[in-house]
């Protein structure tokens, strides 16, 4: 599913009860992520006028808000939000609720990760192992700053092809240099979407290029045999991440797809059991 529900998107009574129900539904396997957002084309859209800048704060009140939503009756009076005595139905299955994520860049994100006794999740882009040693870091210094809190997982996600020839790696290259073109103008806020498809912006026009030269990307992200992949989440492991969440969408043939993720599963995952 979906990493994190956007705050903003949301209104704290209606994510009370669908969450618990989903948590329900799924015999109370719901992992609940939370998030700013990121691309402005969608706020644009769904909550006209909030800037990306400002969403953290509505991440802010809402967590609080589903918190007691699911303890019981619950008056709310926020910035925001503000609502006469209500609850959840129903209430989530796992006591006292479904495992919280935040989705996490800024050093305040952390920060606000920690103190609500979330886990922490990070996405480096497509960036060296330089980034994720940043959050990481990042991570750390929250703690300091409140050293009784309790440590969360730390989970990191990357885009990920494991292959075992070189046809099988031009295709995920060339794929993830396509998604990646396109998500430049989303987050750009470039406006050439049409019938829900972005525009593929030409990589080579970008200041950040060389973030998506294709032997850069093979370094950078989960790519390669399942020998390099296996190396790779070692270091990953080394450096303290918890989880790694596995980034399949990136525009390869299902055939492609398929293949990689067989590997991923036979021969990557027993060896880090």
């Amino acid at each position: 599913g979906c990493a994190v529900v956007n705050a903003s998107y949301w209104h704290p009574i209606r994510l009370a009860g669908e969450a618990a129900m989903t948590d329900l539904l799924t015999d109370g396997r719901l992992e609940f992520g939370i998030g700013s957002g990121a691309y402005q084309r969608e706020f644009d859209r769904m909550m006209p006028g909030l800037k990306q800048s400002d969403a953290w704060k509505y991440m802010n009140e809402m967590l609080p808000a589903l918190l007691n939503l699911w303890q019981g009756d619950y008056e709310h009076n926020g910035e925001f939000w503000q609502f006469p005595l209500s609850t959840s139905i129903p209430k989530p299955v796992q006591d006292p609720h479904p495992p919280l994520w935040v989705a996490a860049r800024s050093p305040i994100t952390y920060d606000y990760a920690i103190q609500n006794n979330c886990n922490v999740m990070c996405w480096p882009l497509t960036r060296d192992f330089s980034e994720a040693e940043l959050y990481k870091q990042r991570l750390d210094e929250a703690m300091e700053k409140f050293p009784e809190a309790k440590r969360p997982k730390f989970a990191l996600m990357r885009h990920a092809a494991v292959y075992e020839n070189e046809q099988s790696r031009d295709i995920a290259v060339q794929s993830i240099q396509c998604v990646l073109g396109q998500f430049e103008n989303l987050f750009r806020n470039m406006g050439d979407v049409k019938d829900g498809f972005p525009k593929q912006i030409p990589l080579s026009e970008l200041a950040n290029r060389d973030e998506y030269n294709g032997e850069m990307l093979e370094e950078n992200l989960l790519f390669g045999s399942p020998d390099e992949v296996i190396d790779k989440l070692k270091r990953y492991e080394a450096l303290g991440v918890d989880s790694f969440i596995y980034y399949a969408s990136m525009g390869m043939p299902m055939d492609e797809q398929i293949k990689s993720m067989e590997l991923f599963c036979d021969k990557v995952v027993p060896a880090l059991a």
